[in-house]
Order: structure tokens, then C-alpha cells, then sequence
């Protein structure tokens, strides 16, 4: 039910890997803080990098002999990058199995024709209940600060004054994001499909499926309650006047291949509070929206494992917070007895490509 699937999940799954295991929200370290600013706004001072790079190499998960190689992610990438994935076609050419990240489908239960009938509950569910405007549910202090940023990045947008915080807020990151040259598309999963076609490589994502009993009458209830979303909403605009830099730097770190600065780099966090808001309602609760970190976590390892004990090689794509967070699916592997060796670690060389 993709009309349903579509209101949820940029509530529930801003990624399925950042339900598991989102980095903890930290202040960047006071010598890279960036003092400059314009009538309040932070300036960007990083040069979002474009042009060919190497992208980051990938870790190596093994046990007995067999391997899986992992490619970490991030979001946002530089827009104007093209990345050189011949180490990642060749790994690919090589596996047995390409496991894709983690998915997440909800449905409603006997409802083929749902998402037509339920798209006028869907569009009125995306505004605060009651007709509220966000000058009426934001604190005066916060909503003083969203209008000084829409003033930068959404312009007159009236619309956006009628959508609940946590929505207003992710459109005015998108806006952020795209005018300093951060793309909010996905080349990592392109080139991956592409390589696994071209190779003949079955690719297998680990998908859950959530059912929701009585679809009509879930956004009914999410349309007429509130959410307790105000700490996503702050963190958010946090991320748009502060954190710029910090995500233009890892979009870098990751296309140059810097794996020190990945791992090093800090940035406000707000997955898990927007996750919250939404996991901890009481829609979340009695949906099952609830249980769904617990639960793609572990469908997630028992394919890993299953891939590791079924083919030489392997390959997956993960988040980078799940490849190098201490709470990640790497570190869990690791608990449970596999080796596992960040990129650079005397990995052989990747075999040729497969000529087909």
C-alpha cells in the first residue's frame, strides 16, 4: 500500500540502519567550529568536492574462509561526484550474493485499492491537527528561528506553514542540503545493481513487511493527534544551521576515501528523535511500528550469516553508521565470532572483472 508506505515511512524509517543504530548526537569540537555568520546563518565554509573519486574501500567481514566485503554509505554525497566504483564491480563480479540494505514495506491488510481511496486522509494527515499553523504549535523562540531559515531556503512557501514540525523541518533540510551542492540521490545503489546484472550476481535486500490491520482508520488517528515531535524538529534545524559543514566534510571524507575522518567526524543526530516521535506515539505502539528496529536488526545478521555460510564471497551494503558504529551490524558480527577488518587491512587484491 505505497500511498501509506509513503506518509510513514519518512517518519518511522528515515533508514532502516539509523532505527538500528543511529551515531549519537554530538557538538563538533570547538576548533571546528565555524564562526562566521550572516544575519545569524552560519556560512559554509567546505568545498563540497566534485569530479572523479575513489569513494571509501570497503571492510571485510570473515570466518572459515569465506568473506563478505561491505560497502558503508552516507547521506547526503556531493552532488557533482562521480564516483570510481571499479573496486566495488570487481568485488561484486566475485560474490556469490549481494545483500542490499534493509527494507521495511507497510501495507494495509486486504486493501488493494487503499492508497486511492485513503490519499485525501494521506494529504490532510501531513498538516497539524485542527488547522493548526506552526506559529500556533511552535514555542515563539523556536518558531522565530524556523522563520528566519525559511526566509533562506524556502522562500514565501505558505504551504509548508500548515505541515507538522517534523515535516516542515525535513523540507527545509532538503532545500539546505541542495543549495550547497549535497545530492539527495543514491549512486552507490545504481552502480550496485548495475554490477550485479551485469555479472549475473543475485542480489537479495532483507525486507520486513508490517501490516497494518485497519489502514483507514491508522491515519484517522494519526491525522487527529498530535505528535511529541518538537526535538525533531530542533534537531533538524540544528543540522541546517550548524551542521552544514560537518555533512559537507563526511560527503567528502566519504568520496575521497578518508576513512579516519568518517569514523572521527560528529554531527547532530536527529534519526533517533524523529523516529521517536513517531515509534513512541501511541499509533506507534499499537501499529508495531515499535518493534521494527529489534526486528530489521536481526533479519538483517540471520541473511548476513546465512550469505557467509553459503558462499565463498559475499557482498553488502550498509549505512556507515552500521559498518563503523560501536552498536552496529558489524560490531554484532563481530560479538558473534567473525573477524572483521576495516578497508586497508592487507586485503588482497579484487579479482577481475567478469568479462560478461
Amino acid at each position: 500500500m505505497s500511498a501509506l508506505r509513503r506518509l510513514l515511512l519518512p517518519l518511522v524509517l528515515l533508514s532502516a540502519a539509523s532505527l538500528a543504530a543511529a551515531a549519537p548526537a554530538e557538538a563538533l569540537p570547538a576548533e571546528e567550529q565555524l564562526p562566521e555568520e550572516i544575519d545569524g546563518l552560519r556560512l559554509m565554509d567546505v568545498v563540497v568536492v566534485s569530479g572523479v573519486q575513489p569513494g571509501p574501500g570497503l571492510w571485510k567481514v570473515s570466518r572459515d574462509g569465506r568473506v563478505m566485503w561491505v560497502m558503508g554509505t552516507v547521506w547526503p554525497l556531493p552532488k557533482r561526484m562521480e564516483w570510481n566504483s571499479l573496486e566495488v564491480e570487481r568485488r561484486i563480479a566475485g560474490a556469490g550474493v549481494v545483500l542490499l540494505p534493509p527494507t521495511v514495506d507497510i501495507k494495509a491488510k486486504g486493501a488493494a485499492l487503499g492508497g486511492l481511496f485513503l490519499l485525501p486522509s494521506l494529504m490532510s494527515a501531513r498538516n497539524n491537527p485542527g488547522k493548526e499553523k506552526l506559529v500556533d504549535v511552535l514555542p515563539p523562540a523556536d518558531y522565530a528561528r524556523w522563520t528566519r531559515l525559511k526566509a533562506t531556503y524556502l522562500g514565501r512557501d505558505r504551504g509548508v506553514e500548515k505541515r507538522r514540525p517534523i515535516l516542515a523541518a525535513m523540507d527545509l533540510r532538503d532545500k539546505a542540503l541542495d543549495a550547497h551542492d549535497l545530492g539527495q540521490g543514491n549512486p552507490v545503489r545504481e552502480v550496485v545493481n548495475r554490477a550485479a546484472k551485469r555479472a549475473d550476481v543475485p542480489v537479495q535486500r532483507t525486507r520486513l513487511t508490517l501490516e497494518v490491520e485497519d489502514a483507514k482508520a491508522a491515519v484517522k488517528e494519526f491525522a487527529g493527534r498530535p505528535l511529541d515531535d518538537l526535538e525533531c524538529f530542533r534537531r533538524t534545524l540544528d543540522q541546517v544551521e550548524n551542521d552544514l559543514d560537518t555533512l559537507a566534510l563526511r560527503a567528502n571524507a566519504w568520496a575521497l576515501g578518508d576513512i579516519a575522518q568518517l569514523q572521527a567526524l560528529t554531527y547532530t543526530d536527529n534519526a533517533k528523535a524523529c523516529t521517536d516521535a513517531l515509534l513512541q506515539s501511541g499509533l506507534g505502539q499499537s501499529r508495531g511500528f515499535a518493534e521494527l528496529p529489534a526486528r530489521v536488526q536481526a533479519a538483517w545478521l540471520a541473511d548476513a550469516e546465512k550469505a557467509l555460510a553459503t558462499h565463498a564471497e559475499s557482498f553488502a551494503v550498509l549505512s556507515m553508521a552500521q559498518v563503523v558504529g560501536p552498536e552496529g551490524y558489524l560490531a554484532l558480527l563481530q560479538q558473534r565470532g567473525y573477524t572483521v577488518e576495516a578497508p586497508g587491512a592487507d586485503a588482497p587484491p579484487a579479482p577481475a572483472a567478469n568479462p560478461r
